[in-house]
């Protein structure tokens, strides 16, 4: 029987450089020699993945195509499962740890990181357990599920030096990256507002409806999508908030979380950004971006086929416009190879993460902000 580590999300910038857009071929690269990871012919970074339910799958596929990392380590409170996982991977089983004896990977060399992928109440945790072991953190989002516990895994990645990482993956997929360049470059002009929206109809039963495991509702889950996204794109900080929540299904699913949640940002600049996500509908997930010089969309937060569709007027109103049609054709899980490649060269050459423990703290920064303005208590 599984039990609720074994069961994930299924969907789960700072200012972003932009000259790494294209820096992902990191097979040919000699990278520098770095303390606590093994090196030689395969300088490799093994990962200890914690947790092995649906979202672990994505990164365990996406880990066997990338040419800097290696799954050497299983956490899982389910041994059969871990074994038959261990032998797809080539993972010994004297690497295999239950979650009662993980702090025993302390001495194992050969994992030099880990990736939580645990539900949310847990991030915190077992982030914590492994940077006391002396291993690198790659969290799922959302990083925790209160402010304190952000700032806890920050100051404990620190004082053990080593590296934390939120895996927000679309901060490294292609069609974002581009969207992100078009708006600092001025494409679309002055930026106005923005509009977003991300969901889904969720399941009976599923851990991430319960306040103790998924900390809240969609917000926690798929509405921190929009959130960041609001953020990366118009490169600030939101300050004011409002925010309305409800429950119109009362069918046992929402007893613990709001069902429905919409909010609106303001940013430095005067950009309003306006969002909501719902675990009641099939809502899916898209940004709009709109400036003095035109727009932007890009359709889905999804694992694969990012499409971005643009409209704008280099010479301002009344010019000819340029467009933009295109699709990311790469497959899940190229989002996670990419993802952990990051990772592991920031690991390789000792660098700070475009997505360090510090984007995950201001996304539940905002969230707090967000729920209080719904006059819904976190955690």
């Amino acid at each position: 029987m599984l039990g609720a580590h074994e069961v994930l999300s299924e969907m789960s910038i700072t200012r972003r450089e932009f000259s790494r857009l294209g820096a992902l071929a990191l097979a040919a690269q000699a990278f520098p020699s770095v303390s606590g990871v093994a090196q030689g012919a395969d300088r490799r970074v093994g990962y200890c993945v914690i947790g092995l339910g649906r979202i672990a799958n994505h990164f365990l596929r996406g880990v066997a195509e990338s040419s800097t990392s290696k799954i050497t380590g299983l956490v899982s409170g389910h041994r059969g499962k871990a074994e038959r996982i261990a032998q797809q991977y080539g993972v010994p089983k004297s690497s295999i740890y239950s979650y009662e004896e993980m702090d025993r990977f302390r001495d194992n060399k050969s994992i030099d990181a880990v990736y939580v992928a645990l539900p949310n109440s847990m991030h915190a945790e077992y982030t914590i357990r492994s940077a006391k072991a002396g291993k690198h953190v790659l969290c799922e989002k959302p990083m925790s599920v209160a402010v304190s516990e952000a700032e806890a895994m920050i100051a404990a990645c620190k004082a053990n030096n080593v590296k934390l990482m939120i895996a927000y993956r679309l901060h490294y997929e292609p069609i974002t990256l581009k969207t992100i360049k078009m708006i600092r470059d001025g494409a679309i002009g002055t930026v106005q507002a923005f509009d977003s929206s991300n969901g889904f109809n969720i399941a009976p039963g599923e851990w991430r409806s319960t306040k103790a495991l998924g900390g809240g509702g969609p917000l926690m889950d798929v509405g921190i999508y929009s959130l960041n996204a609001a953020r990366y794109l118009t490169g600030e900080e939101p300050e004011r908030f409002t925010a309305v929540a409800s429950t119109i299904d009362h069918d046992g699913r929402f007893n613990d979380v709001e069902e429905n949640l919409s909010w609106t940002m303001r940013f430095p600049s005067g950009a309003v950004a306006s969002c909501s996500t719902t675990y009641g509908a099939p809502m899916p997930g898209y940004y709009k971006v709109f400036g003095s010089k035109g727009w932007l969309e890009v359709a889905s937060f999804g694992y694969q086929g990012q499409h971005l569709r643009a409209s704008y007027s280099p010479g301002g109103r009344g010019t000819p416009a340029t467009t933009v049609d295109e699709t990311n054709p790469e497959q899940d899980p190229m989002h996670f190879v990419r993802q952990a490649d990051h990772f592991s060269r920031c690991i390789l050459e000792n660098q700070t993460p475009d997505t360090p423990g510090e984007e995950g703290l201001r996304d539940m920064q905002h969230i707090q902000s967000i729920y209080r303005a719904a006059g819904i208590s976190m955690g």
